[in-house]
């Protein structure tokens, strides 16, 4: 607070100032316990090919072939190179978000940025994976063959995944915990996902076991620091997480879906993400004007939050008011209109707004809590959707 890095919490009666950018502090730490955390994984490997590590005679055997006592070829430089590059690409999106935090950059400037962090991640799956193959559902499969392979069109989905992940959870927040809350969800939801390719779920050695124990490694520190940042930003919110942990949190979740190579998986426990993307596109894309501020409006008489508003000055295009007045009728917006019938004002896109649309004013900790909830159903229910619905047009699932 003292380097001014402050903000107002708007939603309460009293608004009071508090410290922003916390998300900095969780990310800091995180990157440092990944970076201590680098040779465990490696134990066995590091202590086998060591005269240490119980094979003295077998490397004695072997001192002719190898000057260094140590067998470099047999060490998995491809995990290595998985674990550094997604440091990397963690830490490019760390300052990406204090940038943020510090400058407001611009929404058209700071979009494609999360595809920049991601090229270290890119190009080590190039090397170790390039795997650019998707499988045809059963139905096509007489049109397209069984696999189809997408080439550097491929690649260019991954960027996508990497720019849409962190702005994804950026745009669904306002209210105190969401960010958090709802991160933490997807962490457990995807923890759950890679538990069933261990024992005792599945047989060991299983082809995508390190796949998993990798997004497990990645997982368990990040729920650990976003618990300690939770406890200081669930309502009533003592510290604000910043733009800096959404970016973080966003790319955390890319470079296990990509390095793990289950982001199609990821997509599916991403659907309030994806449902609010989709829906706030109008005003992102200003085809409706977007106010700077599109989070709930508190009522200081109820103590309730109730849905924002944007009022539009000038009059809409016909296309986009005609649509506009169709989701008032189907209950996906709240608009009201002039008495020449124009549109003149309606609830800012968002599912939050429309959440309150939907349910009515409701307090800020029962706004959140409930929104945790539908993330929490829509991913178990993705995960359901993954491991048997999808057998209905796959051959089999692949544990």
């Amino acid at each position: 607070m003292r380097a001014g890095l402050k903000g107002k919490d708007l939603s309460k009666k009293h608004a009071i100032e508090l410290p922003e950018c916390m998300g900095a502090i969780c990310g800091v730490v995180y990157l440092l316990i990944i970076t201590i955390f680098i040779p465990f994984p490696f134990y066995k490997e590091i202590v086998a090919a060591t005269s240490g590590g119980g094979n003295r005679e077998y490397i004695i055997e072997q001192l002719y072939q190898v000057e260094t006592g140590r067998f470099l070829h047999r060490f998995p430089h491809n995990k290595l190179s998985s674990f550094l590059s997604a440091i990397l690409s963690l830490q490019s999106a760390l300052i990406l978000g204090i940038g943020d935090d510090l400058f407001d950059i611009r929404w058209r400037h700071k979009i494609l940025i999360p595809a920049f962090s991601a090229i270290p991640m890119l190009i080590v799956y190039f090397v170790d994976f390039g795997v650019t193959q998707i499988v045809i559902p059963t139905p096509l499969r007489s049109y397209l063959g069984e696999l189809f392979d997408l080439g550097w069109l491929y690649y260019g989905y991954m960027a996508a995944f990497a720019i849409f992940c962190p702005n994804s959870i950026n745009i669904f927040a306002g209210v105190n915990g969401i960010e958090v809350s709802q991160s933490i969800v997807i962490a457990l939801l995807i923890m759950l996902n890679d538990a069933f390719y261990l024992s005792p779920f599945t047989p060991y050695p299983h082809p995508a076991t390190d796949s998993h124990l990798f997004s497990l490694y990645l997982l368990l520190p990040f729920t650990g620091v976003s618990l300690a940042l939770w406890w200081h930003n669930w309502y009533p919110a003592r510290v604000f997480v910043g733009d800096t942990y959404c970016y973080f949190a966003g790319m955390v979740f890319v470079v296990v879906g990509i390095l793990g190579h289950f982001s199609k998986t990821l997509f599916l426990l991403l659907l309030p993400q994806i449902f609010n993307a989709i829906y706030s596109a109008p005003q992102l894309f200003h085809l409706v004007p977007c106010p700077r501020h599109r989070m709930p409006k508190f009522n200081a008489r109820t103590g309730l939050l109730e849905p924002s508003v944007a009022k539009f000055e000038k009059p809409l295009r016909t296309p986009v008011e005609t649509v506009m007045k169709l989701m008032d009728k189907l209950m996906l917006l709240k608009v009201v209109k002039n008495d020449e019938g124009r549109v003149i004002q309606s609830t800012n896109f968002t599912l939050i707004n429309l959440w309150l649309v939907w349910f009515g004013p409701m307090r800020e900790d029962m706004l959140c809590t409930t929104l945790v909830a539908f993330q929490t159903a829509c991913g178990l229910i993705g995960l359901l959707v993954r491991h048997k619905l999808a057998l209905w047009i796959f051959t089999q699932d692949n544990l």
